[in-house]
Parts: structure tokens; C-alpha cells; sequence
């Protein structure tokens, strides 16, 4: 009914290109994007994040970009609520659960669903023990960036194609747990702040016996490994009475290998996207307030991604920060 690339995009469940891990609040506070990466010395974080995500043509397996057949007009939003809280001096843990809705006319045809998207649990090591932030490079020591290690373990709490639903446009997840892997380093040297971001993610192979609510006969799947990476640059904006407005941009890259269906590669798998993005966020003069707007761009262009969307997204988040 569908082409691939708008399938494996569906199945997605909204694979945002810059992940909350990435998009780091600074040790100092405030930051570059306020996350749910607690600053360090604070203690407890709540979040909240709502935002739009238009589809806008995809990449196809041969890396070509194609335009959505006319009529079409897909959409999902997406509320993120989470909360972060830290363990002791240098160890913190987050969770995270979505709610999705999918509003879209593809091909002349309209389909409208929602449901609880997949779930995130985090947690983060931070290699350092005092703010690295610094107004001057004069020693060794000055240069030192604010390293970040942990892992997330996302969960299929969503709706997926092996649940009982009638076609993609239904679906709120992927259906498979991935337990992934994080290396952050950020620095900030007033007013300037740059950051780079790793991530590996490996997918748990799962049983299937179902597919759009019709029983098949079972066998076993597994998507592909995940890779992405990020790097950004900001500038950060001192407000009366001590608040900041810093603004961030940022360059992300996506992959995932292809997957296999009963330990066969699955041709039809596998992903490739990149995009960029911006981000404005005001935070507090204690940096317990913050409030970010983020705009992500990915180009209509040949080479720029496969089997996969092209997508803007506009999300605006609120985080406040506890002692």
C-alpha cells in the first residue's frame, strides 16, 4: 500500500535526528539545550517537551529523494514527559515516555491515531568532578571538557506494526527494545559553547506471529545496529538581572545497518539520514528555569539520507531544575 522508505519511516515512531542525550544541558546550567541531563551539583530535573513533526518527502533505498504523492499532508506530534534525578556526585538517572498523535492524508486517504509512544530509561556517568566552564584558557586544567558516559535502554511500550493495528499510519513504535550506548563532551568558554556526541545502539532480536493484526507463521527479527553522531556550536547571550539566552546549531548523522529476518539480512531494512538544527533556550539567572525552542531542518536533497523521511521539526520545551 505504501513505499518502503515510508514505511521504515512510520516504523520509526518519530526517530528524531538529535537526541535528548546530545542536546545536553551545560554542567553549568543552562547550556546549550537543557535535556534531561541534569547540570552538575543539581539534583532532581522535570521536563516537559511538545512537538510537531512534518513529513516532507523521503529518501529511497538508492539515496534519491522523492516527493510524497500529492495530497499528502503527514504529520505527528509528540508531548515528552520525563524526569531526571541524580544518584550521587557523579552518577544521575532520567526516564522518559511519549505520547504520540499521527494526524495524515496520504495519498487522499486520512488516518488518525494516538497512543503512548516508546519509553527511555537513562543512565549517566559524569568523568568529572568540578564545572569545567571557564572565561579563560590560562592553564592545562582550563581546557578540560564536561565528559558524559551512559546508556539508555528504550522500551516498546509503543504501538507497533506486530500489534493490532491496520496499517503504519497506526503505529506509535517500533516494537523492539535497544539498549544504547552515550559519549558526550561539551565545553563552554564564556560565551561560547561547542559540543560532540556519540551514540551506538543494538537492538534486541524479538519473536513475531503477528503483523497488522493478521496471525503469520512466527520467525524472528532483528533491526539493525544504530550509529549517530552530533556536533554543535553556541553562543550564549547575558540578560538583565542574570538570565541567559544562548543559541545553539547543531549537525547530526544517522544510521542503521540493515536488520535480519530469521538471520537473513533483510534488504527492505536500514536507514541513513542527516540533518541540521537550531536551538534557542532562555534559562534562569539560577538556572533552575529553562525554556528552549528548537527548529530541525533536514535538505530535500539527493545523498542526504536513505530509506527514510524528510522532516521539520518544531519542538518547544520546559525544563525546571531542583537543588
Amino acid at each position: 500500500m505504501f513505499s518502503s522508505a515510508i514505511k521504515t519511516a512510520l516504523l520509526g515512531g518519530a526517530v528524531l535526528l538529535l537526541p535528548s542525550f546530545a542536546v545536553a544541558a551545560s554542567c553549568c546550567g543552562g547550556g546549550s539545550a537543557a535535556s534531561l541531563l541534569l547540570p552538575k551539583f543539581k539534583n532532581t530535573m522535570a521536563g516537559l517537551t511538545i512537538s510537531n513533526e512534518s513529513y516532507n518527502g523521503f529518501w529511497d533505498h538508492n539515496h534519491i529523494w522523492r516527493a510524497d504523492p500529492p495530497g499528502s499532508d503527514l504529520q505527528q506530534t509528540r508531548l515528552n514527559i520525563g524526569g531526571a534525578n541524580r544518584i550521587n556526585d557523579n552518577w544521575q538517572a532520567s526516564v522518559s515516555v511519549p505520547f504520540v498523535w499521527n494526524d495524515n492524508q496520504y495519498a487522499n486517504n486520512s488516518f488518525k491515531t494516538n497512543g503512548v509512544g516508546d519509553a527511555a530509561l537513562s543512565i549517566t556517568y559524569e568523568a568529572f568532578d568540578d564545572i569545567t566552564c571557564t572565561w579563560v584558557l590560562d592553564e592545562l586544567e582550563d581546557y578540560k571538557p564536561a565528559m558524559y558516559f551512559g546508556a539508555t535502554l528504550n522500551l516498546p511500550t509503543g504501538i507497533s506494526p506486530f500489534d493490532n493495528v491496520e496499517n503504519n499510519f497506526d503505529i506509535t513504535g517500533r516494537g523492539f527494545y535497544r539498549l544504547d550506548l552515550h559519549a558526550l563532551f561539551d565545553k563552554t568558554v564564556y560565551p561560547w559553547n561547542a559540543s560532540v556526541s556519540f551514540n551506538y545502539g543494538k537492538h534486541f532480536s524479538r519473536s513475531v506471529n503477528q503483523e497488522y493484526g493478521v496471525y503469520v507463521e512466527p520467525y524472528d527479527k532483528q533491526l539493525g545496529d544504530r550509529l549517530s553522531s552530533s556536533i554543535s556550536g553556541g553562543y550564549t547571550a547575558y540578560l538583565e538581572g542574570g538570565a541567559t539566552l544562548t543559541f545553539t546549531g547543531a549537525y547530526a548523522y544517522l544510521k542503521e545497518q540493515q536488520g535480519t529476518v530469521n538471520g537473513e539480512t533483510d534488504s527492505t531494512s536500514g536507514l541513513r539520514k542527516q540533518g541540521y538544527s537550531l536551538t534557542t533556550a532562555w534559562a534562569s539567572d539560577d538556572a533552575t528555569k529553562i525554556v528552549k525552542l528548537t527548529y530541525s531542518y533536514t535538505p530535500t536533497k539527493d545523498g542526504w539520507g536513505t530509506n527514510f523521511p524528510t522532516t521539520n521539526t518544531l519542538s518547544l520545551g520546559v525544563n525546571y531544575v531542583y537543588d
